[in-house]
């Protein structure tokens, strides 16, 4: 991570996606998420006509997550797999794990529901982390 560029924010955006595309299958915890968040098959029958936004607007979502992460890499001086992964990891520990906690305190959501969710960040600010320094 020397600078700020945008095809490794967009192919670790990309990475972020297709991570979300698996994790959330319903074959992985999409099925568990399904029914913990209340999400019908008709639901996302009904949402299928929109899924082409919804990804646009997930891609730019984790692009935004990548530029963030480029920018905090460059600053902290990362260069490395050890030093990426190090980034993804706390990056997660600081700004995601506590603030999706949120969910189990004031939403009564199950603690698996935050583990999903939760586990799902970390596994792609990890990936994305190592994106960008390769």
């Amino acid at each position: 991570m020397y600078e700020v560029t945008l095809l490794p924010v967009f192919i670790a955006g990309l990475v972020s996606v297709v991570i979300g595309f698996v994790w959330y299958h319903p074959r992985l915890f999409g099925g568990a998420w399904m029914r913990m968040t209340g999400i019908t098959p008709e639901s996302v029958e009904r949402g299928k006509k929109r899924m082409p936004l919804m990804v646009i607007l997930a891609l730019l979502a984790s692009m935004l997550a990548a530029y963030v992460l480029n920018y905090f890499g460059i600053a902290w001086g990362v260069y490395d797999i050890i030093g990426a992964f190090e980034l993804g990891f706390w990056s997660w520990v600081g700004f995601v794990a506590p603030v999706m906690f949120g969910i189990v305190l004031w939403e009564q959501k199950p603690f698996a529901l935050y583990l999903i969710n939760a586990l799902y960040w970390l596994v792609a600010l990890i990936a994305m982390s190592i994106v960008l320094v390769l």
